[in-house]
Formats: C-alpha cells, sequence, structure tokens
C-alpha cells in the first residue's frame, strides 16, 4: 500500500508539473484573447440595445424630458437628442476602435479593411461589404446567439480561476507531504490526508473537463476571422440603425438596405423625403410612433469634418457649461454632500459645515454671502418647513444630475483601465450606460447651477439654524 501510494503521489505531482507548461501556440483560434473581445462584444450588443424601439421610446419621452436636464441643460428637443446621438456614435467608435485593431490581425482582406469601411459607411452609408444585417429581427437573432458567447467566455473565466485555485490548493498539500526533492515520507502520511488529495485530485480533473467544454463552446474556440466578422455585424448594423432612427444623411442613397428601412417602426418624419415636407406636429399631437423622434435638424448637420469627428465635437462643453469650466465633478460633490446634510440636520457639525463651505468655489461664495448678509435667522417654523420644502424640490431634480454625474465618471475611470478581469466577473458591469452623458452636469449651464447651489445653502444655513435654536430651547425648557 505505501510504494502503491508514494507511486500514485508521484503521478499525480508529475501531472501538475505538466499541467502548469504553457500551451502550444493556436495559429487561428482567438485563445487568451477570449476574455477582451467578451468585453468589447458585450460593450457593442449594449449600444445596440441602446438603439432599440422600446430604448428610443424611452430617451424621447423620459431621458429627454427629466426636470433637471430641461432647467439647466436645454429644453430644445432637437439639441437633446443631436447630444444624444453624438454619445451613442461616440460610444460605438471607441468600440469600433478596437474591432479594427483585432481586424488586422485577420487573415481576410475584407477583415483588414475595416477601419476604411466603417468611415464610409458613416460619411457616405455605403457598405462595401455588406456587413450589416438585412433586417432588425435578424440582428437580434445575432445579438442573442453573441450574449449566449459572451456568457460562455464568462463562465469559461470562473472555471479557469476555480481549477488554478484547486490546482494550487493540491499543490501545496503535496509540498507539505513532500520533501523538496519529491519523494513522500511515509510516516507523514495520514489516511485523511490521503482522502483530501484524492478529492482534490477528483476536483481537478472535472474543472479540467469542465474548462475543456468552455473553450470549445466559448470564443477561446473560435477564430479570430469570425469572431471579428461578428463584431463588424454589429458595428456596422448599429451605426446604420442610429443614423435611421435619427435621421442623419438621410438623402443618402443606399442600394444596401430598401428591406432593412421598411421594417423599421419609426414615423417617416423621422427622415423626410423632401424639403417641402410639412412641418412636425406639435408634441401633444404627435402619435406614438411620431413622438419616438423627429431627427429634421440631425439630418442638416453639416459634413465637413465626417459623421464621427462631428459627434466627437458635439460631445465638447460649449463655453458658458460645467463641463468646459471643469467644474462638473466638483459641483456633483457639493450636491451630494447638500443632499445628505438635509436629510438630517441637526447632525451637521462645524466641521462638516466647513468642509462643505471648503468645497465651494469663489462665486458661489461671493452669491452666497450677498444672500446671507443681514440675514437672521429667526426660530419660525413656518418659514422652516417653507425652506425644507424648497429643499426637497431643488434636490428632487438636482441630486439625481449629481449622481448621474458620478457614475459617469467611475465607468469612464473603468473604460480607461481596460479591467477587462472585473469586466467579466460575476456581477461586473460591462453594459455601461450609454446614453447617462445626457443626465450629468456635464453640459449643465454654470450660472443656472450655481444659482441653484446658493438657494440650497442659504435653505440648508436657515434649516441648520432653526434646528439648532429648537434644540437650545428645548435643552433650557427641560432643565428649568
Amino acid at each position: 500500500m505505501p510504494m502503491a501510494l508514494e507511486s500514485w503521489l508521484s503521478k499525480v505531482r508529475s501531472a501538475m508539473l505538466s499541467s502548469g507548461a504553457p500551451p502550444g501556440p493556436r495559429k487561428t483560434g482567438v485563445g487568451i484573447l477570449a476574455f477582451e473581445v467578451a468585453s468589447l462584444m458585450s460593450k457593442l450588443l449594449h449600444v445596440w440595445r441602446a438603439v432599440g424601439d422600446a430604448a428610443i421610446a424611452r430617451l424621447r419621452h423620459d431621458t429627454i424630458n427629466l426636470d433637471g436636464v430641461r432647467k439647466v441643460v436645454s429644453d430644445d428637443d432637437d439639441f437633446l437628442l443631436s447630444l444624444a446621438c453624438a454619445e451613442l456614435v461616440d460610444a460605438l467608435r471607441a468600440a469600433s476602435d478596437s474591432v479594427a485593431a483585432l481586424a488586422a490581425r485577420c487573415a481576410d482582406p475584407a477583415l483588414r479593411d475595416f477601419r476604411d469601411a466603417f468611415l464610409e459607411l458613416a460619411d457616405t452609408g455605403r457598405d462595401r461589404h455588406r456587413w450589416a444585417a438585412p433586417s432588425w429581427k435578424d440582428m437580434d437573432t445575432r445579438a442573442h446567439k453573441m450574449e449566449k458567447q459572451v456568457a460562455s467566455t464568462s463562465a469559461l473565466r470562473r472555471a479557469m480561476e476555480e481549477l488554478a485555485e484547486a490546482e494550487h490548493g493540491l499543490r501545496k498539500l503535496l509540498h507539505l507531504q513532500c520533501g523538496g526533492n519529491g519523494a513522500c515520507h511515509r510516516r507523514s502520511l495520514s489516511a485523511s490526508k490521503i482522502s483530501v488529495a484524492a478529492e482534490q485530485q477528483q476536483l481537478i480533473f472535472s474543472k479540467k473537463q469542465e474548462v475543456k467544454h468552455l473553450k470549445q463552446t466559448s470564443l477561446w474556440g473560435c477564430t479570430l476571422d469570425a469572431v471579428v466578422a461578428s463584431l463588424a455585424r454589429v458595428a456596422f448594423t448599429t451605426l446604420a440603425r442610429i443614423k435611421v432612427v435619427f435621421g442623419v444623411g438621410a438623402g443618402q442613397e443606399d442600394e444596401r438596405h430598401p428591406p432593412l428601412y421598411r421594417s423599421l417602426t419609426l414615423s417617416s418624419a423621422v427622415h423626410p423625403s423632401s424639403l417641402d415636407a410639412p412641418p412636425p406636429p406639435s408634441r401633444k399631437s404627435m402619435s406614438m410612433e411620431e413622438m419616438l423622434l423627429d431627427g429634421r435638424s440631425l439630418a442638416s448637420w453639416k459634413r465637413s469634418g465626417g459623421f464621427l469627428d462631428e459627434c466627437s465635437a458635439a460631445l465638447t462643453p460649449p463655453p458658458g457649461t460645467l463641463g468646459a469650466a471643469a467644474l462638473a465633478p466638483r459641483y456633483a460633490a457639493v450636491v451630494i454632500s447638500i443632499e445628505r446634510m438635509a436629510r438630517s440636520p441637526r447632525q451637521v457639525g462645524p466641521e462638516e459645515r466647513d468642509e462643505l463651505y471648503g468645497m465651494l468655489t469663489a462665486s458661489v461664495r461671493a452669491q452666497l454671502r450677498a444672500r446671507l448678509r443681514g440675514a437672521v435667522a429667526a426660530a419660525d417654523p413656518g418659514l422652516a418647513g417653507q425652506w425644507r420644502a424648497a429643499l426637497a424640490g431643488i434636490l428632487e431634480w438636482l441630486a439625481p444630475m449629481a449622481h448621474a454625474m458620478v457614475r459617469w465618471q467611475a465607468e469612464r475611470s473603468l473604460e480607461r483601465s481596460r479591467n477587462t478581469a472585473a469586466a467579466l466577473a460575476p456581477g461586473g458591469n460591462t453594459n455601461t450606460n450609454v446614453l447617462l452623458l445626457l443626465q450629468t452636469l456635464h453640459m449643465a449651464d454654470r450660472g443656472k447651477v450655481e444659482a441653484a447651489l446658493v438657494e440650497l445653502l442659504v435653505g440648508l444655513n436657515y434649516v441648520w439654524r432653526f434646528d439648532k435654536e429648537m434644540m437650545i430651547y428645548y435643552s433650557w425648557h427641560l432643565a428649568s
């Protein structure tokens, strides 16, 4: 039995050492790039879902009609829709740059032509390789299959991590039970250790089988050309969809997609066929389909710098906005701090008040001093109630924009870090909100936001002083 045990342990150790050897080179397979490709595929699919009928309806009826967006960004539908279009295109462009980098390594010369072909589709509407799906329904079917590949690749990562952990556990056990030269000492081997080693080896065998299966069913086992072809189809179909939905380049000829355009559920008012078309109906009289989008102004965008460049330029905050002054993150932090203090004014101490004051800009401080000059806090329950209501009213529309600003920044940081491991981890977020910028303070008018901040600070100051006076009053009353 001991000799058989030593032989078995030696075989296990040899298998463990050999399993750590690097795999042979793959000529055409995606291999280890599968995890990065899965993250990229997930991002592209998310942009595709963001231009579906339901998503566009939410944009038209909900997003651009948010109180905060209307109050401090713009109340012009055309401007807000053009901003949403630019944000979608910019997200698609960023993902397509990654597709182009992968395409450069493909064997198919048509795939290596991806970058130029994508730019041509953006600027002229011509799909030289016919990569766009023949219908939206067909693209949805493809998207469903690709989502399964992404899920399978995510499962592969988890299985590989679990396998590595199990192998490490067995190596550690063998190291404790065997000498440095690999020789096992009979007296040091107990029945319980033998049982644990056997169970660990069985777990490793099972995990290896799972990894082998997942490599075959996930992106790992696909060829790079096949994967890039799928990514190209998503990118081209999504760009075509964006241009149709927002009425961009409506006058361009398109010999590729007559069925595609006819299958669209939007009104023909999105892309008018002539300059003499009647004016769009008012928002109140529009039908459900007509209210999805009215893209006349978007179709007339200048084309001097190319469509993709224009979309990137449209996301540059104009003068007078918080984004142009690089103040959006700072003001978002101020709003969130005020929101927290407004919930429990009595718990706000001098340190917190000083910290909040230190976050203010010189312009806000000047306005605040002017408003508070000569003001005397009086213990007026009615006035305190009015200020509480005013605080709640402003925070109701301003606080969501501040929180959206924080999320947008966090997502940009995650994107820049290119942390694929985190993106594919269970619960990881690869589906960033591609229409989040519209809801942030980035494009907000600086003067309007500062006016709202001053109102919040004045109200918070009064409520805080009122609660303080009430606490002193009740403390004196109880003491007497």
